[in-house]
């Protein structure tokens, strides 16, 4: 019998869990990462909610699927674009959706937040809302699902979609840390108002990992760990600046456990170069249905299977659209990092709840001064990204390869920033959010004042 596939993924949470180094009580994540295999350098190609989401779907890049900005503001994967719950339907999979969704198909409409009408067309044959999405509420969900589903013939894949740890984090005032010992984050400064910011982050951490507990409680429970693929992941990076919206370390690092079934399926960790492009062919590959032809993700399911530890040389990186257009290209190496801005912005885009955030306040000055064309940074001396070696004589072969190798990227894939600026509905959204009064009074103040100078 084929394994089910139970498929958690949390929300702007990167890889902040003590199975990763960072200081927070995430015990219940250590534990599956313990009991499977977990991976430290697994990254997302856009470092935003849908488009990183589709690349999971449809192991493709954003501008490869068409999911080039939010869900939300109108954004969509491309009709024919084929998804990995749609191949596993057509491999004899029950498929189901819980909770949480950031991806929508085919110009499907909102239906209310954050929920669109392409359930079926994304490739599922059923979906369980959860209103609100909060982990524990979806933790009962699919413990219900779990327990209804335990002896079913059909295997099943259940996406499992957590709210947390989404802004705002008040509501985790309860179970945050104390600020006076919480780890401050290398790319923020250590001062209340952050300290503050990331106590109730780590609230909201712990109950994301309380309901992974349940869910993994859950499947031993009914007996259908011993035939149940588990996968933990995250999207992109956490929602303080310098992070989530960055084509930064910050911003495109995400969390990746897999545990096979049986007790000698294979645990420990991997330090294989992966992109989130390459999930998809890979637990298709590990459940034996054939690969869909053309995708930009590999499979990596070896390193599940034996001790090679071998993945990638590079992967592309993009952002279009978030809440503002800000059109970005770039690729990373284990060494690596270059990034071609294709329009004036800020040197550092910082999206909207990043910049209203405790956090975000601090520093969002300093980081709104007019960017570059190019980018180059040096990952090994430079882990932080600060230092822009674009114009360093030293670096003139790595900037030349690097370049290169993105521009054959954009023309093989037709990019569409080749044409021009790409259109999208966020400019409305944008504008109602003005009017509403919740737009960004720094960012876009310094934005209106470069507008009007040119």
């Amino acid at each position: 019998m084929k394994p089910n596939i139970v498929m958690m993924i949390s929300h702007d949470s990167g890889r902040k869990f003590e199975n990763y180094g960072y200081r927070v009580a995430t015990p219940n994540i250590t534990a599956l990462a313990n009991a499977g295999v977990q991976f430290d350098n697994y990254y997302c190609p856009a470092p935003q909610c849908s488009p990183s989401r589709s690349s999971i779907l449809t192991g493709l890049y954003p501008h490869n699927n068409g999911m080039m900005g939010l869900a939300h503001l109108g954004f969509c994967i491309s009709p024919g674009i084929t998804t990995l719950p749609d191949e596993l339907r057509k491999n004899g999979y029950y498929t189901v959706l819980a909770g949480l969704s950031h991806e929508t198909i085919n110009t499907a409409p909102l239906v209310a937040d954050r929920v669109f009408s392409s359930t079926t067309a994304l490739g599922y044959d059923d979906y369980i809302p959860v209103p609100g999405e909060r982990a524990p509420e979806v933790a009962d969900r699919v413990v219900e699902f779990l327990t209804a589903h335990r002896h079913d013939a059909r295997p099943f894949y259940l996406n499992v979609g957590f709210f947390e740890t989404h802004r705002d984090f008040d509501e985790y005032q309860s179970v945050a840390d104390d600020p006076q010992v919480v780890e401050v984050f290398d790319f923020l400064p250590d001062i209340s108002a952050v300290c503050e910011d990331i106590a109730l982050f780590n609230g909201s951490l712990k109950v994301l990992d309380y309901a992974v507990g349940r869910i993994c409680a859950a499947l031993d429970n009914t007996g259908l760990r011993d035939n149940t693929i588990v996968v933990f992941t995250t999207d992109h990076g956490v929602a303080f600046p310098l992070a989530k919206g960055a084509l930064k370390t910050a911003g495109l690092e995400t969390a990746l456990i897999i545990a096979l079934p049986g007790k000698s399926a294979l645990t420990g960790r991997r330090q294989a170069l992966l992109c989130n492009i390459d999930l998809m062919p890979t637990l298709l590959e590990l459940v034996g249905a054939s690969c869909p032809p053309q995708l930009d993700g590999k499979s990596f399911a070896a390193l599940l299977q034996t001790s090679c530890d071998e993945g990638r040389d590079a992967f592309f990186t993009e952002l279009t659209w978030h809440d503002r257009y800000h059109p970005m290209r770039g690729v990373r190496t284990r060494d690596y990092s270059y990034v071609k801005n294709f329009a004036d912005g800020p040197q550092v885009y910082v999206t909207v709840d990043a910049h209203l955030s405790p956090s975000g306040q601090t520093v969002r000055d300093r980081l709104y001064v007019p960017n570059v064309a190019e980018e180059l940074y040096d990952l090994a001396r430079d882990p932080l990204e600060t230092h822009n070696l674009i114009e360093h004589p030293d670096y003139q072969a790595v900037a030349t390869a690097l370049r290169e190798k993105v521009a054959a990227w954009m023309h093989e894939t037709n990019d569409p920033l080749l044409n021009g600026p790409v259109p999208g509905t966020g400019s409305t959204r944008w504008a109602q959010e003005i009017a509403a009064g919740r737009a960004y009074p720094g960012r876009d103040a310094w934005i209106r004042k470069q507008e009007n100078a040119s």
